[in-house]
C-alpha cells in the first residue's frame, strides 16, 4: 500500500516517543501489505474498526492510541486522517475527519 502523510506518523511519534515503535511497525506494515478489502485487514488488526467512507481506526500500542485511515482498495492508497490518544479520539468524528 501507499501511505500518503507518513510525515503525519513521524511527527506524532516524536512528541508521544512511547507511541514511536508501535506506529512504525503499523507504517511497515501497511506498507508491505495488498489490502484489497476490509477483511484482509481483519486477518492481521482484528481490532480494527471499519467505518462508512472507507475509514479504519487502528488500536495502536494496545488501545493507548488511535489511528485513523481512509483507504482507496482499488488504487492501493491508504490516507492518514488522524492520530492521537483515546480520548483525543473521543473527541472527533472519525467519519468525516
Amino acid at each position: 500500500m501507499r501511505v500518503i502523510s507518513r510525515q503525519q506518523l513521524y511527527q506524532y511519534g516524536q512528541t508521544h516517543s512511547d507511541a514511536k515503535p508501535a506506529l512504525d511497525a503499523w507504517f511497515k506494515e501497511a506498507e508491505h501489505a495488498c489490502w484489497q478489502s476490509p477483511s484482509d485487514i481483519k486477518e492481521h488488526y482484528r481490532s480494527a474498526d471499519f467505518l462508512p467512507g472507507n475509514r479504519v481506526v487502528f488500536n495502536i500500542k494496545g488501545n493507548s492510541y488511535r489511528l485513523v485511515v481512509k483507504i482507496h482498495y482499488n488504487t492501493g492508497v491508504v490516507y492518514i486522517r488522524f492520530v492521537g490518544t483515546h480520548a483525543e479520539y473521543d473527541r472527533i468524528d472519525a467519519e468525516t475527519i
